[in-house]
C-alpha cells in the first residue's frame, strides 16, 4: 500500500484520498461534452421529493442540468457511472463538502459547495436517487 506522501499521491492526506475515491461521482472528468449527458424525461416528481427537486434546481442544475441530465459544465447524475452501488449516498455529502477531483469526464474539478448546508444534502440526494431509479440506473 502506498503511503500518503509517497510516489503518485503528491502529499495528499489519506482522508482526502478516501474522500476523492468516495465522491468521484459528481462532476468528474475524462470525456466532456455530450459524453456526460443522458437523454431522459422523468415522470412527475412525487410530492415528498418536491423540496429536494427545488433544492437541486437551485444548487445543482446549473452544472448537472434540469432532471440531472447533464450540461456542457457537468455530467448527468442519471448516468450508469453514478449508480448507488458504485457511488454511495455519502458521496453526495463529501462532494458538497470537499468537492471532487476530475476523473470520469472532462468537465474539470467540482469545487466544494459551502452554500449548501449539510441539512440540504439528504433531500437533494433522495431526489437524485429517484431520478436514477426512474432512468433505470440501479
Amino acid at each position: 500500500m502506498k503511503q500518503a506522501d509517497g510516489p503518485g499521491w503528491g502529499g495528499v492526506r489519506p482522508w482526502m484520498r478516501l474522500g476523492s475515491a468516495t465522491v468521484c461521482w459528481v462532476m468528474a472528468a475524462c470525456v466532456g461534452g455530450d459524453a456526460g449527458r443522458v437523454a431522459f424525461t422523468p415522470p412527475p416528481t412525487p410530492t415528498e421529493l418536491t423540496a429536494g427537486e427545488a433544492l437541486f434546481n437551485l444548487h445543482c442544475s446549473r452544472c448537472h442540468g434540469v432532471h440531472a441530465v447533464g450540461t456542457d459544465s457537468g455530467p448527468s447524475l442519471v448516468h450508469e457511472i453514478y449508480r448507488p452501488s458504485h457511488h454511495g449516498d455519502e458521496a453526495f455529502t463529501l462532494a458538497v463538502r470537499v468537492g471532487v477531483a476530475a476523473h470520469h469526464w472532462r468537465f474539470g474539478d467540482m469545487p466544494p459547495q459551502p452554500q449548501v448546508a449539510d441539512s440540504l444534502v439528504p433531500p437533494i440526494r433522495d431526489y437524485v436517487r429517484w431520478l436514477q431509479r426512474s432512468a433505470g440506473v440501479r
